[in-house]
């Protein structure tokens, strides 16, 4: 392995650890309301990734893919779309975190792959090996068995991870700078943040403006949180083998797993813990034939 590739995985590795953890930055918040948490950080995302747009003289650059968005008709609504799947992708997260729901949350992220292969086969015409059936076949049955034990559809693993599968096929079809793209996508829903963070003010709801230091730097800084994960996987990716992203992905949902059981004390049950065994066994399926595809290719080209 080159020098760069190890550069690339460690990169991708930090990125989703910093995400593994964002829980306890959320928790830090857990005295604010969600919605008040959401509207800050796509205010605060924005103004980050403008700055950073700026300050790497980009700005140009932003423009042109802002012209060239509004000339694709189709890029365009497709852009519109991901950026309300992502917020609303965001909104869930912070409220699963702060009612008490990570390890829910957690298989949201688990599951998020697979859900990915189904949307990449009704859309993108894809095919699956029979080792790749067998493993959503294997969740699929790891996800019924924790829908009996709740008595009810865990509908925050759902949303987040269709919420972030669609957000995940409509960026597949678009190239633009991932810092660019998080600039434009927080702009298309910054309109309804700002206003109903100017109702929260006139409302006297807002908890910005009549808190203590932290929750207020805590705030502002939530678009530092979510952008720099963002620009180490975009940094880490173009140099990472594409076979080690399948391993790598769920170093988030594992370490968010953790957190809710040991610093959270969340429950985790035996049905739980034999549903997750379920998907975590399809995981293992599904990536170890992935990279057996990726590698036969390359041995083909070679």
């Amino acid at each position: 392995m080159q020098a760069e590739e190890r550069q690339g995985i460690i990169i991708v590795a930090v990125a989703y650890i910093l995400w593994g953890f964002m829980p306890i930055y959320w928790k830090l918040l857990e005295h604010v309301e969600s919605d008040e948490i959401l509207s800050s950080r796509i205010i605060w995302a924005f103004v980050f990734t403008l700055l950073l747009v700026i300050i790497g003289r980009n700005f140009k650059l932003l423009m042109a893919d802002v012209k060239e968005l509004w000339r694709n008709k189709t890029a365009f609504w497709s852009l519109l779309v991901a950026s309300y799947l992502i917020t609303g992708n965001w909104f869930t997260y912070i409220y699963a975190v702060n009612a008490g729901y990570i390890v829910q949350a957690s298989l949201g992220y688990y599951i998020n792959p697979l859900i990915s292969v189904l949307l990449g086969i009704i859309f993108l015409k894809e095919k699956l090996s029979v080792a790749q059936k067998i493993s959503v076949l294997i969740a699929a049955m790891g996800v019924l068995t924790l829908t009996l034990s709740y008595g009810e559809i865990p509908w925050i693993a759902f949303t987040l991870a269709f919420s972030f599968a669609f957000y995940g096929l409509i960026k597949k079809s678009l190239t633009i700078d991932p810092i660019r793209g998080l600039a434009i996508e927080t702009f298309f829903v910054l309109p309804i943040a700002i206003v109903y963070f100017g109702y929260l003010v006139v409302s006297d709801q807002a908890v910005f403006f009549k808190s203590d230091i932290s929750t207020i730097v805590l705030l502002a800084l939530t678009g530092v949180a979510t952008a720099i994960p963002l620009i180490l996987f975009a940094k880490g990716t173009k140099t990472m083998p594409l076979y080690m992203s399948g391993f790598i992905q769920y170093i988030a949902p594992t370490i968010m797993l953790l957190v809710g059981i040991f610093i959270y004390n969340e429950q985790f049950s035996r049905m739980e813990f034999i549903s997750f065994s379920f998907i975590w066994g399809a995981l293992l399926l599904f990536t170890g034939s992935k990279i057996v595809e990726v590698r036969k290719k390359q041995v083909i080209s070679i």
